[in-house]
């Protein structure tokens, strides 16, 4: 699971991409990256830099409110 600290609590970016019922090609695409790519990303999470982490966060919060 992804989980990055972020004001002293953890987001789980797995997770809230389940709950906003988004499709990772869907992220992957409003981030201008492959489905794969990022389906690679959320698998190693210590290996996000927080600017890729910023970008999937308001992909998510744009694409849960189309």
């Amino acid at each position: 699971m992804i989980q990055q600290k972020r004001g002293g609590g953890s987001v789980d970016i797995k997770e809230r991409i389940k709950k906003a019922d988004v499709k990772q090609w869907e992220i992957a695409e409003k981030i201008g990256t492959t489905e794969f790519t990022l389906s690679r990303w959320l698998r190693r999470p210590e290996k996000l830099r927080q600017e890729v982490v910023e970008d999937i966060e308001k992909a998510i919060e744009e694409l849960k409110n189309k």
